[in-house]
């Protein structure tokens, strides 16, 4: 074994292929015909999309394991620890399981050279059939007809949504990323899209394949009555359902195309309406409009682009605060800065602009330009997030919140560093 230890092993990943990110399938696919050549022995549910895929495989998740199936989850980025990409029934995978599953894929490599994610993707399917899950749900990295998840074939993928996002490997716009997207579809399998408007060229890359394609609005439906919600298909009908336990009404449509895949599904994976019931009121997601309440209540979303941004600040908007909303803000440099301000611009009272650390950061001067170009005033830039939390609170008064938003790189020193997560339950998934 060439490390023993799981630092050293991500850290000679990040430094093995001279690229961070390579879309492509041939470099994963040699080395995975290497380790396993035939086809996975669990059933494969592949969940791609701008927005709301980390939502959509917790419920798939948790639903499936309340039915009493062994599954196997895999997420991508991480928040605080890598482990939390890899989940077998609920639970992190060790770190030795990661370690003897890095040895296998580095053994049987030979020359190929593997990106960091697609290290993780091989070990991810090495630990499911290790596991013997009955079900695996695979989250695409970034976009999907390229993408080291679509090695796999799914038994049925799942598109949540198409926005404008990853524009340097995807495409300028929706239509180019409703393509790259509809590649996880395979033909004679169900391929669903929970976009109310999916681009045309999704619909037709679907159709021509010969996927069975079915879409939001035309296949399935779904509406809110009081404190629950009901969902129906032209031969299927659910009525009385809890609402989601993930906070947000976008996860309505998220829980709605959850159910329409595992409908999809009824005859390979059965599920009862009790253990729907059950995994939609036990789903949890760190990092996703996570409220820690108290005098001065604190809010942690990922909102990474323009889209997310404007559920962020639909909910702040069905959240009422008495005071200040002060905003934390940290993004990478490939982001819509100028999309996410517009989107905010209403609900944000004061913004602390950050630097995020790391060659895709972007710095504070930059988002504190882009905010007085939107002739934003109320500004105080930070060059480190921890700091910025630490002068916020100070400022803060009894009523005011502060939401710390915009990556994952900006969430996660606040969950590691804050007392309140010693006492939190939430299991620590991920989304792009």
């Amino acid at each position: 074994m060439r490390f023993a230890i799981l630092e050293d092993w991500l850290r000679w990943q990040e430094t093995l292929h001279p690229r961070t990110i390579e879309l492509g399938l041939a470099r994963v696919q040699a080395v995975r015909q290497r380790l396993r050549p035939q086809p996975p022995p669990f059933t494969v549910i592949t969940v791609g999309g701008t927005n709301g895929k980390g939502s959509c495989v917790a419920f798939l998740d948790a639903i499936l394991r309340a039915a009493g199936y062994r599954t196997g989850a895999y997420t991508s980025p991480h928040l605080l620890r890598y482990n939390e990409r890899i989940r077998i029934n609920g639970a992190e995978v060790a770190d030795r399981a990661l370690c003897q599953a890095f040895a296998r894929i580095d053994q049987a490599r030979g020359d190929h050279s593997l990106t960091y994610f697609e290290f993780g993707t091989l070990a991810a399917l090495e630990l499911f059939h290790d596991a013997r899950v009955d079900v695996a749900v695979l989250e695409v990295g970034l976009g999907g007809r390229l993408d080291a998840v679509n090695t796999v074939d799914a038994d049925a993928a799942l598109v949540v949504s198409i926005g404008i996002d990853h524009v340097d490997w995807l495409g300028p716009d929706r239509d180019c990323i409703g393509y790259e997207k509809a590649g996880i579809y395979r033909p004679g399998h169900p391929a669903i899209c929970a976009d109310p408007d999916p681009p045309q060229r999704l619909i037709e890359q679907a159709e021509s394949m010969g996927a069975r394609f079915q879409r939001v609005g035309r296949d399935y439906a779904f509406a809110r009555t009081g404190d629950a919600w009901r969902w129906w298909t032209a031969d299927a009908r659910l009525d009385g359902l809890p609402l989601p336990a993930l906070s947000g009404q976008q996860q309505l449509g998220n829980a709605a195309a959850v159910l329409m895949t595992l409908h999809s599904l009824r005859d390979r994976l059965p599920v009862t309406v009790a253990a729907i019931h059950a995994g939609l009121r036990q789903t949890q997601l760190a990092g996703r409009f996570q409220i820690i309440p108290g005098p001065v209540e604190w809010i942690l979303d990922v909102a990474h682009n323009p889209a997310a941004a404007r559920v962020l600040a639909d909910h702040l908007r069905q959240r009422p605060c008495p005071g200040q909303t002060c905003a934390i803000w940290g993004l990478l440099a490939d982001k819509d800065a100028d999309g996410v301000i517009q989107a905010l611009s209403g609900v944000i009272t004061d913004w602390r602009p950050v630097t995020l650390d790391g060659a895709r950061g972007r710095t504070a001067a930059d988002l504190v330009a882009r905010l007085h170009s939107a002739s934003v005033q109320a500004v105080s830039p930070h060059d480190e997030i921890l700091a910025a939390c630490q002068v916020a609170r100070a400022a803060a008064r009894a009523g005011d919140r502060i939401v710390v938003f915009g990556s994952f790189h900006a969430v996660a020193p606040v969950l590691a560093a804050q007392p309140w997560m010693a006492h939190s339950s939430l299991p620590l998934l991920s989304e792009s």
